[in-house]
């Protein structure tokens, strides 16, 4: 009996001895493994991984991004990124700022062989620096050009390239209730030197404009119940501006009532007139389409069209 509980205690004895070189040893090994998850813990907080950038498509494979408050473009679907050298609140200056989340319609272009951001820079409390950052190779070099050192708070913004070196700019800003001043800028050379033009003979507010040559140019005004399109034409590049003759049909009068920017079609121009924010004729959607046969000077009804013609 005594041999029995001696074997007894000898083996209880082992068992707490095995016991307290693995609780030992597992503690050795378990505490270096604790401080190195707080140690990897500490340090992401402390450099985070920046955010993954996700490109808005301009067109196939391009597009851009305003995360991390700054300007980058990518041509290859966010692969990599290139960073504009713009401030991201220069972006949406004026009167009229956008939702910030996307930049202002019109007032860029991003193609394969352009990159170009109009920016309106405030220089003085009530004045702003009109300018362009451009890049022709996809963002690797970058040139700022200056459409006017002084201009009030714009809200109507559009610019556009014909071809390489002639482009325009539509802008309008000093707004006062349903008025407000409208500028057209023209260049001949690329964009690094604008030109202001003479200005249709109204103060009434931008709709839309354009130009579909060098020459041919139209600017559509009347955003607030307007009755009636107003469009004024230039076949100068600007020098002259006259008050376009539309051919309303009675039953349309009142209805189709802003001139959208004309294009070419065939052998002559054609323009969509649209309702307006408060048009309700077939639900608000159908718009007339008219055409002109002397370059924009006199437009004749041709039918009415609705969004799917339209794309079509």
């Amino acid at each position: 009996m005594k041999k029995i509980l001696i074997s007894i205690a000898v083996v209880m004895l082992v068992g707490i001895m095995v016991a307290t070189i693995f609780y030992q040893n597992n503690t050795q090994i378990s505490k270096p493994e604790s401080e190195k998850i707080e140690e990897q813990i500490a340090k992401e907080s402390k450099n985070p991984k920046p955010e993954k950038l996700t490109p808005i498509l301009v067109r196939d494979n391009i597009g851009y991004t305003l995360q991390n408050e700054k300007l980058q473009i990518t041509y290859n679907n966010g692969e990599t990124w290139k960073t504009v050298p713009v401030q991201k609140e220069s972006l949406f200056s004026g009167e009229y700022t956008g939702n910030k989340e996307e930049l202002i319609q019109n007032s860029f272009i991003l193609t394969e062989k352009r990159a170009l951001f109009f920016f309106a820079e405030k220089v003085s409390e009530f004045d702003y620096k009109l300018q362009f950052v451009t890049s022709l190779d996809q963002g690797k070099t970058w040139q700022q050009s200056t459409i006017i050192e002084k201009y009030p708070a714009i809200r109507y913004r559009k610019v556009e390239f014909l071809n390489e070196s002639f482009g325009y700019v539509i802008v309008s800003g000093d707004r006062s209730m349903s008025s407000e001043w409208s500028s057209i800028f023209i260049t001949s050379d690329g964009g690094l030197t604008w030109m202001e033009k003479n200005r249709p003979d109204t103060t009434r507010l931008v709709a839309s404009g354009g130009f579909i040559d060098e020459r041919i140019g139209f600017l559509s005004f009347g955003i607030l119940n307007p009755e009636a399109p107003d469009v004024y034409y230039t076949q100068d590049g600007g020098g002259s501006w006259n008050h376009a003759e539309i051919a309303i049909p009675t039953q349309y009068e009142k209805i189709f009532v802003i001139a959208e920017v004309p294009f070419k079609e065939d052998d002559h121009l054609a323009m969509f007139l649209n309702q307006g924010p408060n048009g309700d004729y077939l639900g608000g959607l159908i718009k007339g389409k008219f055409i002109s046969l002397d370059n924009g000077q006199t437009w004749t009804f041709e039918s009415e069209v609705t969004p799917d013609d339209k794309e079509n």
